[in-house]
Formats: structure tokens, C-alpha cells, sequence
């Protein structure tokens, strides 16, 4: 293992498209959601200590979730988790990692990468990986990782790529594309041009720093007054004190769509972000009838192509339903069909403007 790879695994969001299973206190990183015994931020720490060494892996979260991780990773060095004070999306997380990584290991390479995301091919993922840290070690440039589309998903963002490798599978990338309409989706994907964008990012962090520099100078400015007091006991009032006057914008748009020295590797790796209810329906082994149950105490009647949540310490009957989402708690049942999945934010609105935070 090298001594100066890193990776910072985000753990900060609060997985509002799994509701009610996931839940402001408790979201969708810390949740078996697939039922395999380990929750997703297990999953994601044990991919990442296969390669890089367990005391250069952080977990970036909110403050209200150090304890959870701590909990759920005791082999990670306490000191290594960071807690945000406030959400204020990607930039000012990948800020914090980098500044602090440059005072600490001016040669460090950085992977960056969602807590709740399933990669089923290790090896493959691996492999892609330790590729892009040896290319941005090399040069001053950016990776993304970017998966091979298997159908024209509109709730991704795009990548488009020049087919020309600049290294083996090494392409630079041309534009990003937020979340595009169906149309939109079916021809990028026939053009064969474009990757979804995984969301997993690969630089060294001296590289990482001065493009915030270029194109982030205020955000810049508040971590560079600071960077004196990253690895040291001041390093919390020092974020505490960053964070609020910190612009709330993903590190895509910040930097990435900016920068000019852009590269992706086309990947295929068994990936899924895991980022709805009908996503783990797709990866969930299904019984004949393509129910895919996410529970050990579960008997299905009559019903097919339903995604099934519940606790196993209760029994759930289903019967009739065709293609419906069912998620059971111990305080909210919810079912609705699948095809309406992208409005559970509207019905999480809802549960809030009709009965406040109680559910949330």
C-alpha cells in the first residue's frame, strides 16, 4: 500500500429518497438497506482498506453523525472522522480534506467517494482506482470515474468524454450534463460519447487546492487563513468557524465544470448509487414472481414486482399488489407504486407540513 494515497468518504447527506427507513437521525449510509448484514458506510470502508491504508481513510459527516460512525467503523482511527458543523454540499467537504491533507502530506493523492454507493466487482473497482491515483500523481489533473450507461437513466449526470485515449482508458473529458431528460438521455447513450457520472473523484490534493484558488478564491481564502490550525486541537474552531461563511455548492460545480485538465476512465464495475428505493429493487434478488424482499419475515401472496422493507421482527403479509413499493417501520408504514418513487421527497414535504419532524 502506499504511504500517501488517502481517501475521504462523504457521509454528510440525509438519503431522503429512502424514507421512512432512512431518517434525518439515522440516513440511508448507516442502514442495511440491502439486507447483507453490513450497512452501506461498512461496505464502503471495507472496498477502500483493501487498498489504501486504514489510518489515511476519513470519513467526512455531519457533527451529528460522528458517534454512528464511530460505532460502525471501530477499526478507524476516531481522529479521522471529521464533522462538518453545517450542510453546505461537496466543495467545502472536499475543502476540509484537501487543506487539511496538505499541511499533513504535501504528496498525498485523494480519492473521493459517497458513503452509499455498491460496487460489486472489487477487483475491477480496485484496479480503475490505483490507475487514476498513479496518472494524477504523475500530472496535475483531475479524475473522475465514469460508468459505462447501461440505459438512458435521466436521475444521473452525464459525461462526455473524447473517445481518443490520452493513456490506456484514459480519456479527457469534454462537458458534464446535469440530470438530462429522457430524450436527451437515450441520445447520449446511443452516441456512445457518454459515462454517468459516478460522483467518485481522484487528484492529488496540491492540485485540488490551487484549482480552489483559481476558481473558488473566497472559499479559498477562508481555508488558507486557517490551514495553520488543521491537525491540531484548534482545527475544530477553526471549521466551525469556516463553515458558515462557506458558499453551499457541490464540488462539480465548483470545480470540475471549470477546470480544463478534466480526465475520466470509462468504467464498468457493477456500480449503483443506491440513491432510491428502486434501485435496491434492482440489485435485491428477486423471488419467481420478481418481488425483491428486503426482510427475513416477509410472506408474499399474489404479489409481484414489489420492493419489500420491513423489520424482521415483524411479521409483514403482502397480497395483490403489482409493482408497489412497501416500506415498513416501527412508527410509518408507506406504499406507494414504483413508477411514483421520484415524489417521495413531495410526500416527505408533506409528512412534514402535516405532522412536523416527528417522522422525519
Amino acid at each position: 500500500m502506499n504511504k500517501h494515497h488517502y481517501v475521504a468518504i462523504m457521509a454528510g447527506g440525509i438519503g431522503s429518497r429512502f424514507w421512512p427507513k432512512s431518517r434525518t437521525s439515522y440516513p440511508k449510509q448507516f442502514l442495511d438497506i440491502l439486507n447483507t448484514g453490513k450497512t452501506l458506510i461498512q461496505w464502503t470502508f471495507e472496498r477502500y482498506a483493501a487498498f489504501i491504508p486504514k489510518e489515511n481513510i476519513y470519513v467526512v459527516t455531519s457533527e451529528e453523525y460522528t458517534s454512528i460512525v464511530a460505532e460502525q467503523l471501530p477499526e478507524m482511527p476516531v481522529e479521522n472522522i471529521l464533522a462538518e458543523p453545517s450542510r453546505k454540499n461537496t466543495a467545502p467537504c472536499v475543502a476540509y480534506i484537501s487543506f487539511k491533507l496538505l499541511e499533513k502530506d504535501p504528496e498525498a493523492a485523494l480519492i473521493v467517494a459517497p458513503s452509499d454507493h455498491m460496487i460489486l466487482d472489487g477487483e475491477g473497482f480496485r484496479s480503475i482506482a490505483t490507475t487514476a491515483l498513479d496518472f494524477v500523481t504523475r500530472k496535475d489533473a483531475f479524475i473522475t470515474l465514469g460508468i459505462k450507461p447501461t440505459y438512458p437513466n435521466t436521475g444521473y449526470g452525464y459525461i462526455q468524454f473524447d473517445t481518443e485515449a490520452v493513456e490506456d482508458n484514459i480519456h479527457k473529458v469534454k462537458t458534464f450534463t446535469e440530470k438530462p431528460n429522457l430524450e436527451l438521455a437515450k441520445t447520449f447513450v446511443t452516441s456512445g460519447e457518454f459515462l454517468w457520472n459516478g460522483g467518485i473523484f481522484v487528484w492529488k490534493v496540491k492540485t485540488v487546492v490551487e484549482a480552489f484558488e483559481q476558481y473558488q478564491p473566497e472559499m479559498f481564502e477562508l481555508f488558507e487563513n486557517e490551514k495553520n490550525n488543521f491537525n491540531t486541537g484548534e482545527e475544530k474552531a477553526a471549521i466551525n468557524r469556516i463553515y458558515p461563511l462557506c458558499t453551499n455548492v457541490s464540488i462539480d460545480y465548483a470545480i470540475m465544470e471549470k477546470a480544463n485538465n478534466v480526465y475520466v476512465i470509462p468504467s464498468s464495475f457493477g456500480w449503483s448509487d443506491l440513491g432510491t428505493w428502486n434501485s435496491a429493487y434492482e440489485n435485491l434478488d428477486k423471488d419467481y414472481l420478481g418481488n425483491a424482499v428486503a426482510s427475513d419475515n416477509v410472506i408474499v401472496i399474489d404479489a409481484t414486482k414489489c420492493m419489500v422493507s420491513a423489520p424482521h421482527e415483524k411479521l409483514l403479509v403482502l397480497q395483490g399488489l403489482d409493482d408497489f413499493i412497501v416500506v415498513d417501520t416501527k412508527d410509518v408504514l408507506m406504499i406507494c407504486k414504483k413508477e411514483k418513487e421520484q415524489a417521495i421527497k413531495e410526500y416527505v414535504a408533506e409528512v412534514k407540513r402535516s405532522k412536523g419532524d416527528k417522522y422525519l
